[in-house]
């Protein structure tokens, strides 16, 4: 186990992926079936090129968002996400940032072994080894195989994470690039004619597609640190990062939204052999399963290096962290699939209920407040007398922030209905959010913590003296 899968800051020498490598490894982990499912949910709303324009701004809006909030800091030092969060959350915001990255990426590696499931089942029906039914059994037992091959490359820390994603980058790319001609081709006349299930006012069906693609790139928040602190520096994390990240998603999600509005399942397995025919349709969902692979490769060890942020947990071997990691999504694909499954919209909006004001919060915190300046050592100090104590290692300006934004966010839009409330169809509900919550915090941390001399801040500057003339 290297230093940074123990849970301390990279060194610069250990920072080896440059461009090319954390392109790979970050385009590999974007792109997945959670896109086809990201592209449902606009298409409810929009037709094709419509709904693929505001779902590709929404995206990189929120890619902007997660980078400018975390890769200075993990890129620069050598830290994760949750890590990064420390000078604004406090040394003890871990037991605030690490159930939000642990409940995020159990959600989308969740739906990833589902959707593996589905696509083994299919497959095997598409070669002739039995009928759809096998996807009662499959789906558990596929999520069984598939957590083994993960924990087994996973073994090996960042490396198997990077081999694995240079040997699936081609799968990824090649079924993405395939699915979305072979919709666009074959269903050219249904896409025309589809008419989106639930579109009302347009100001609005925009506003929900441009949400939809904020808040599923705002998820990449946990994956973002994890995973860029192997670059060099944050010059050097920053085109992969709104690329191979922010650009990859959309993307693929046409594949969904097309899917939806043509065939209405996003469901490559329950299109893919009827399309395609059963031998190209089989060869498909192979390529389906790798890329889906990959993608819950890279969410398990984002999961298992935030971990280690838990002091209790740095006590742990790397492979027991692993396992821990791997336990509930084995235990949600294996239990209740359909029941996660049916229930994804609702987790798609939490999303940016939760990410929204941290990314806020750091942003305006890291550049504005600290002028990109925290002390490294001081994130991993405990005590009064530690930069990021605070007040019992938390910090009420974080924590006021975060409960005013998240009302924000639940005032705009209901997570469960999604309902809105005005100006919802002008603003959204992110973007609105990230800024009452970086509002909220530049205030108590101005009136309350620098006061206070706590949280690291520098003192502020005298206004400089002009001298007398005497003459």
């Amino acid at each position: 186990m290297s230093e940074g899968e123990a849970g301390w800051p990279l060194l610069p020498h250990e920072r080896g992926w440059q461009r090319r490598q954390l392109f790979v490894v970050l385009l590999v982990a974007a792109s997945a079936t959670w896109c086809f499912v990201i592209g449902e949910y606009v298409g409810y709303y929009l037709p094709l090129w419509p709904g693929f324009l505001a779902m590709t701004a929404g995206a990189m809006i929120g890619m902007l968002l997660v980078t400018l909030a975390v890769v200075p800091t993990s890129a620069r030092y050598g830290v994760d996400s949750i890590h990064a969060a420390v000078p604004q959350m406090g040394y003890n915001g871990w037991a605030i940032t690490v159930p939000l990255q642990f409940a995020s990426i159990i959600g989308w590696n969740s739906l990833l072994l589902i959707f593996f499931g589905k696509s083994a089942a299919e497959f095997l029906h598409a070669i002739g080894a039995g009928g759809v039914a096998l996807e009662r059994w499959v789906v558990p037992v596929a999520t069984v195989v598939a957590c083994t091959v993960v924990l087994l490359v996973l073994l090996h820390g960042s490396a198997g994470l990077e081999r694995v994603s240079t040997v699936l980058f081609f799968f990824v790319v090649g079924v993405g690039a395939w699915l979305i001609a072979m919709l666009l081709v074959n269903q050219r006349d249904a896409l025309a004619d589809a008419v989106p299930a639930h579109a009302s006012a347009k100001r609005l069906d925009y506003q929900y597609g441009v949400e939809i693609g904020l808040v599923s790139l705002l998820a990449w928040w946990p994956y973002t640190g994890s995973l860029t602190r192997q670059a060099p520096n944050a010059r050097t994390a920053l085109l992969p990062a709104m690329i191979g990240m922010g650009l990859s998603v959309p993307v693929l999600s046409l594949v969904g939204l097309a899917g939806v509005l043509a065939l209405h399942t996003t469901d490559p397995a329950q299109w893919i052999t009827l399309v395609g025919g059963n031998l190209v349709g089989a060869i498909a969902l192979l390529f389906v399963l790798a890329a889906n692979l990959g993608a819950t490769t890279a969410g398990v060890y984002a999961s298992a290096v935030g971990l280690r942020s838990v002091p209790a947990m740095r006590r742990c071997s790397w492979n027991a962290t692993l396992l821990l990691s791997l336990a509930p999504v084995l235990a949600v694909g294996t239990l209740v699939p359909n029941w996660f499954f049916d229930h994804f919209g609702t987790f798609l909006a939490y999303l940016g209920v939760l990410f929204a004001p941290l990314v806020g919060i750091q942003i305006v915190d890291y550049l504005v407040l600290r002028h990109q300046r925290i002390s490294v050592r001081g994130i991993y100090e405990r005590g009064r007398d530690a930069p990021y104590g605070y007040w019992s290692g938390l910090n009420p300006a974080a924590l006021s922030a975060m409960a005013a934004g998240m009302t924000t966010y639940l005032y705009l839009l209901d997570p469960h209905s999604y309902a809105v409330h005005e100006p919802f169809p002008w603003v959204g509900a992110s973007l609105p959010t990230a800024t009452v919550s970086a509002a909220v915090y530049v205030v108590v941390t101005q009136l309350l913590v620098r006061p206070a001399g706590l949280g690291g801040y520098e003192p502020a500057r005298p206004p400089p003296r002009h001298r007398q003339s005497t003459g």
